[in-house]
């Protein structure tokens, strides 16, 4: 093996720094996102699609537009897809005067061959005329023109998609089987972060900082650091224990699709800045390994009970939460009185006792080098559904909320 070039390391480091920075400004500037942010960045930096699957209005391309705008020198491309939308809207438009001139031939500029970032939205309306094509942008990253000739390859490092439903037919689902990692996204469940939402619409804050990273070093990290990567013969032992698991559940995943995963584990150890993958890493498969949204809490526990002893405890911390808050939607239009009697003898004492014990689970972690990644989104889930019981059963005002929690 030839020798590693002594400046490399250094600079792999200072890049996975600065991307760490972009994520933690994004998740400064969209609330309630900071899983979807580290999910991207490491879908990215794997050279992987995603796709973020949620209601309109959840900020989905304005995010994906954010994060690209933070890519010095990166062509970013976007589109809106319909059942009619026709491949040379995407690929290239013909060129009208060279048509004029007898001559067959497309503009590429500005398009989906150009892009090293795509953004395509409604992705599972594609239109059949545009399938294969797309299936072998997203698959090869090569355009085959309409006149024939040899096939275009395109700079793509990734492709972020979204939509508001699952595919419903056979060509939706072959594209759906191609984005590798899949994000659940909602509307903002804190009524706190809410009101911060409402708030910035009518304010003019100062400009946060921005931070950036070149092309090149992002190009540089996909291509060569991120496979550099270590990958333990312990992560191995316990990916197949992870599929072992999950197959007596009858929730299969594809050879292919376990052996790209690897390429997650990767980048999120580099993103970290470590030069191993870690059991910590694989949290990242919680959004892998399922099909349908059902099957996402199932593949959740089993993921987690790999990557951190303290999750199962802080899963079963997120059920009791999800109960209050589905008996606080039970009891809506019930009196003022009722609500409060509730939330004395009951959700207070049980959300408070939640937070002790998940304040206590992430000193745990933290204190044994572990990932707090499920402790962290169960504390934000406590946080929202004690913030619902504040401004919805005892009335106190949601611009409040937050220095009461």
């Amino acid at each position: 093996m030839g020798q590693k070039d002594p400046q490399e390391a250094p600079a792999a480091q200072d890049t996975a720094e600065r991307l760490r920075a972009i994520g933690d400004e994004l998740s400064d500037r969209f609330y309630e996102r900071a899983d979807v942010v580290r999910t991207l960045l490491v879908t990215l930096l794997a050279g992987r699609h995603s796709l973020i699957l949620g209601p309109p209005g959840t900020a989905k391309s304005e995010l994906a537009r954010e994060l690209t705008g933070r890519i010095v020198g990166a062509s970013y491309w976007e589109i809106l897809l319909s059942k009619f939308t026709a491949p040379t809207r995407m690929f290239g438009p013909v060129d009208v005067a060279a048509l004029a001139r007898g001559e067959y031939r497309q503009v590429y500029e500005g398009r989906a061959t150009t892009a090293h970032v795509a953004f395509i939205d409604e992705i599972f309306k594609c239109s059949t005329a545009a399938l294969n094509e797309t299936l072998g942008y997203l698959n090869e990253r090569i355009y085959h023109p309409e006149s024939g000739g040899e096939p275009v390859r395109c700079p793509l490092i990734g492709a972020i998609t979204a939509s508001n439903e699952l595919p419903d037919g056979e060509d939706s689902a072959a594209i759906y089987d191609r984005l590798l990692v899949r994000i659940e996204v909602t509307y903002l469940e804190d009524p706190s972060n809410f009101a911060a939402l409402v708030r910035s619409a009518v304010s003019r804050p100062a400009a946060p900082k921005r931070t950036t990273v070149d092309l090149a070093e992002l190009r540089h990290a996909v291509a060569e650091a991120v496979p550099a990567v270590e990958v333990p013969d312990g992560i191995v032992d316990a990916v197949c224990t992870l599929r072992a698991a999950l197959r007596r559940k009858e929730l299969i995943a594809s050879d292919r699709r376990w052996r790209q995963a690897v390429g997650l584990l990767q980048a999120s150890a580099y993103l970290d800045g470590r030069p191993s993958v870690a059991e910590s890493d694989l949290s990242v498969l919680t959004h892998v390994l399922w099909n349908s949204p059902a099957e996402r809490p199932t593949v959740e526990r089993d993921v987690l009970h790999l990557v951190n002893p303290d999750a199962k405890e802080a899963l079963d911390l997120a059920d009791t939460i999800e109960e209050l808050e589905t008996q606080l939607d039970a009891m809506a239009g019930q009196s003022r009185e009722a609500l409060s009697e509730w939330v004395i003898k009951k959700a207070h004492n049980q959300l408070a006792m939640a937070g002790k014990r998940l304040e206590r689970l992430r000193a745990d972690a933290v204190g044994a080098g572990r990932s707090t990644t499920a402790i962290d989104r169960v504390t934000g889930r406590q946080r929202a559904v004690r913030a619902r019981v504040l401004t919805e059963a005892l009335g106190v005002d949601a611009s409040t909320v937050r220095a009461q929690l």
